[in-house]
């Protein structure tokens, strides 16, 4: 590509093949024929000549001109450099093969593609060209110096300059032996050109013939063309008024300006403003690829134009005379804003597949994936309790760092309702509030509300920063979760019980050295449901906890302490004990011993324990205490070898690990539980001193975990190729302390977990974890998962999870998970990783089955199909998903993404859906890169 500040001969060169100096040698000539032509036409000197060539061409003496766009390895042996040229001008090698000789250009000429093929002129301030107009006819001889300059002729209205063939041109020197060049890219080669650049570029001029007067005015005929910084004008005929910068072309317009292009029969532009009109236009747009016609162009300014009865689509032209857009937008007026990058269309019409789809009053479009301000595509939806639901949201692009959406909805069974959401983003705090409100819901009788606040941010303070944190979610009745979907609220996310446990949640947060303090207050709004009730969790009215946690002890010893107060307050009628409040201090001391081969962690814990209970217990206390310490050893070496296995080295581990832990048993069965459960037996869990999470439970343990793991680590990278482990619990006593109606540990023997995780390549992926009963010699737990990816836009993962009956879990579960996402196409031979450019669309299958083997039913369920064209991509998706027990909520969507464009829904947004529910879901035409404008460059 050629960068704007180079000649185009120069910049072939460098760009051009390392076997061919072509380039180098077009450019030598070039260079010596401009100092002939000066010596002919009695402008300026040679030496002048040469020193202004390579100021402009290169970089000026302040370096605010021009940029080199590529560096070029110096040859071997130092070149010769033209006599009495500027220190750093293009240096002219001593020896060159015969050539044919250059043809004579003006005194400011840069140098054109090919040398004879026409003649280019470099409109630049010149003193003695404005005194000097001549008309002047020359042969040119070109040689390494400017030997002799022929008499200028007298001065005339014009200069007119035609190129002959010189019968007497010395042989100039041989570029072929220099070494090939290196190019690298710089860092100055510029998008966008500044605008303090743009009013000092030069301006050059080609055609078959010129004429004109120096610095006033230059007519163009043939194969005209004007370049100007990222503007290119080409046209049958043009004329260049020098003082007014402003062109008039006709005939085969073609305009390029910073990749957008422009085609049309009749131009009057003023180039650098970048104003004017271009008749019977026909353009394309290098960000999105959308392109159209119209009868006529007026250009605004640099970044606004208005198209008059024009079309837009994004859908790939053929060479097809038939060749019709899959999609167009016909408009009577579209007014384009490069500055924002937002098109809005007046009076026009969607059209799909030929057929009228929308009629667009007012619309505006993005020029490109920034954001805009606008409506955005409404979504039509159906739904059993709202009746027919409409959206139209409006998004407002406040700020680079704050934006909102306004929606307005109608549901035809319950009325009118308003939502919204804001969003900020500042250097210290950041956060996102959205509402909803509906007057008087005709069904429910009542007004109906939500909303949701979240904010994080530091607060400075005389005593150092405060992170402040905020989540809160709220709404106005117990049946909201029920009657408004996920798509119709601004807070129904996720499953059913985070839509009917909904918190406000606010917390600050201290921090120096090695203190921290933090105070929260924690508030739950529980939604319940009669038929099935759920036990809400306490509030924390307030939580207070202080760490301290030194970092540097003497003796390479750790130790913290923590010390908490909190309030525990709920609803008695669900919980069925008293509220409480309760003060607990915990500190532990270790001393690790680290080496590469191993590493051994004895440790001390003392916990703490207080509660003052608001009513009596079943015993009549009102208040309890505790104190417990605990000890625990952790222990474990590493082994290493170098193997190989299939061929591929390794770097093969065996990690054995051993763990004790000691606590004595305390009676805790008349504590109750505030914030207590028992922790999930796993890998994880294995290795800890503590059976259960929270304060309100501290087991009593006299047990040893043994265990090891292998691993195989790729010799070249280090990734993890092969995972596996095993681990089993040794009781030596009775683990007595329990949660409410669980039994004590009797068994010596904890069940044995078993592990596995393969990633033999970034293609295939397996895990699994199997908890085996030694008693039963049956699995309690198993959960296995395979994945295979060997694509883009392809993907297929599944997995078996089975729960049997324990102590903790009274419900058992079987049920088996696929997600997927494939091109169906490769079930007809056509397995490209792309659609390939004109032709036939790709059909994608997409979806997730969870099915619950106990009760032989799907329990959720998402299928859906894609299909991706040039421009736009369908989407069809059937979505089951269960609310509880005995009801589910069943829903079909439709999209149709016109690309560059906009999206319109049929029902809620599919994508949501697939993103949140398909492991490893990828969006169609996903991460598509903008392209450079030198990727379109003339």
């Amino acid at each position: 590509m050629t960068p704007d500040y180079l000649p185009t001969g120069v910049s072939a060169s460098l760009a051009g093949t390392a076997a061919s100096a072509t380039g180098l040698q077009r450019f030598e000539r070039r260079l010596l024929t401009r100092l002939v032509a000066a010596a002919v036409c009695g402008v300026a000197s040679a030496p002048v000549l040469a020193q202004d060539l390579h100021s402009m061409q290169w970089k000026a003496k302040d370096g605010s001109l021009v940029t080199e766009a590529f560096e070029m390895a110096a040859p071997s042996a130092p070149p010769a450099v033209a006599p009495n040229a500027a220190p750093d001008a293009i240096p002219v090698t001593e020896s060159a093969p015969a050539r044919s000789p250059s043809p004579l250009v003006s005194p400011l000429a840069s140098p054109v593609a090919d040398a004879g093929a026409a003649q280019t002129v470099q409109l630049a301030q010149s003193d003695a060209g404005k005194k000097q107009p001549a008309k002047a006819t020359a042969t040119a001889t070109a040689t390494a110096t400017a030997k002799s300059a022929a008499p200028a002729p007298a001065p005339t209205a014009q200069t007119t300059l035609t190129t002959q063939p010189a019968e007497d041109s010395e042989v100039l020197p041989a570029t072929s032996g220099l070494p090939p060049p290196v190019l690298r890219s710089s860092p100055v080669l510029q998008e966008d050109i500044p605008s303090a650049v743009r009013p000092q570029l030069p301006v050059f001029v080609t055609g078959d013939q010129v004429t004109g007067q120096p610095d006033i005015k230059a007519v163009i005929d043939g194969n005209a063309e004007l370049r100007r910084g990222d503007t290119v004008i080409r046209a049958d005929r043009m004329e260049y008024d020098v003082p007014e910068d402003r062109a008039m072309a006709e005939g085969n317009v073609h305009i390029n300006r910073a990749g957008n292009v422009y085609q049309g029969t009749l131009l009057d532009l003023k180039v650098d403003a970048f104003s004017g009109f271009f008749s019977d236009a026909r353009y394309r747009f290098l960000d999105t690829g959308g392109h159209g016609e119209a009868s006529r162009v007026d250009f605004i300014d640099n970044d606004n134009s208005i198209v008059y009865n024009s079309t837009y689509t994004t859908c790939e032209r053929t060479n097809e005379d038939s060749w019709r857009p899959d999609w167009i937008l016909r408009a009577r007026k579209i007014t384009l804003d490069r500055g924002e990058d937002v098109g809005v269309a007046e009076d026009g019409i969607l059209e799909f597949k030929g057929v009228p789809l929308l009629p667009v009053p007012r619309l505006s479009f993005p020029l490109s994936d920034k954001r805009k301000s606008g409506f955005l595509p409404p979504t039509i939806g159906l739904s059993s309790n709202s009746g027919v639901e409409y959206e139209q949201p409006y998004y407002w692009n406040i700020a680079p760092n704050r934006d909102a959406t306004i929606t307005p909805m109608l549901m035809s069974r319950r009325g009118a309702a308003l939502s919204g959401e804001f969003r900020y983003l500042e250097p210290s705090y950041k956060g996102e509030a959205s509402a909803m409100y509906m007057p008087s819901d005709q069904l429910r009788d009542r007004d109906r509300w939500a909303y949701s606040l979240k904010h994080n941010g530091l607060i400075d303070s005389p005593i150092g920063g405060l992170g402040l944190n905020l989540d809160v979610k709220r709404v106005s009745d117990d049946n909201y979760w029920r009657d408004f979907s996920q798509r119709t609220s601004p807070i129904g996310l996720g499953t059913q019980l985070t839509q009917r446990l909904l918190a406000a949640d606010a917390s600050l947060n201290w921090t120096r050295g090695d203190h921290s303090v933090s105070a929260r207050a924690l508030k739950w709004q529980t939604l319940q449901d009669t038929s099935s009730p759920i036990t809400p969790p306490y509030d924390r009215l307030p939580q207070v906890h202080y760490r301290y946690a030194p970092q540097e002890l003497a003796g390479g010893l750790d130790f913290s302490v923590d010390a908490d107060y909190t309030k525990f307050q709920a609803d008695s009628y669900y919980t069925r004990q008293p509220n409480a409040e309760r003060s607990f201090v915990s500190a532990q001391l270790s001393r690790p011993f680290l080496a590469p081969a191993g590493f051994v962690i004895p440790k001390v814990m003392f916990n703490t324990t207080s509660y003052k209970f608001d009513t009596q217990l079943s015993n009549g206390q009102t208040s309890l205490s505790r104190t417990l310490p605990t000890f625990s050893l952790d222990s474990g070496l590493v082994f290493e070898r170098e193997t190989s296995y299939f061929g591929r080295g390794f770097l093969q581990t065996l990690e054995p690990r051993a763990f004790y832990t000691y606590t004595p048993y305390r009676d805790q069965s008349m504590i109750p539980i505030y914030d207590t459960a028992p922790n999930d037996f796993n890998f994880a869990s294995i290795y800890t001193e503590n059976a259960f999470g929270g304060n309100d439970r501290i087991a009593d343990n006299n047990l040893l975990t043994l265990g090891v793991t292998t691993r195989l680590l790729d010799a070249d990278t280090g990734a993890e190729a092969v995972r596996l482990g095993v681990a089993q619990r040794v009781r030596f006593s009775d683990q007595d302390v329990t949660m409410p109606g669980v039994s004590p540990s009797r068994d010596r023997l904890s069940d044995i977990l078993l592990g596995a995780g393969i990633n033999w390549t970034p293609e295939w992926a397996f895990d699994s974890v199997v908890q085996y009963n030694p008693k039963t010699s049956r699995s309690t737990r198993s959960t296995i998962g395979a994945r295979y990816s060997p694509g883009k836009y392809r993907t297929v993962s599944a997995a078996y999870r089975l729960q049997k009956v324990t102590d903790s879990i009274t419900e058992p579960s079987e049920q088996f998970d696929i997600g997927w996402q494939w091109p169906i196409n490769d079930l007809w031979g056509d397995r490209a990783e792309q659609r390939t450019p004109g032709g036939p669309g790709r059909w994608y299958s997409v979806g997730r089955l969870n099915y619950s083997m106990k009760d032989s039913k799907f329990v959720d369920t998402v299928v859906g199909f894609e299909y991706e064209s040039c421009c736009w991509v369908g989407r069809v998706v059937l979505e089951r998903l269960q609310n509880s027990i005995r009801t589910s909520n069943t829903r079909l969507m439709f999209q149709v993404e016109f690309l560059g464009f906009s999206r319109l829904s049929l029902g809620s947004n599919p994508l949501q859906s697939l993103q949140r529910n398909v492991p490893r879901y990828q969006m169609l035409n996903q991460g598509v890169a903008t392209p450079s404008r030198f990727s379109q460059y003339d």
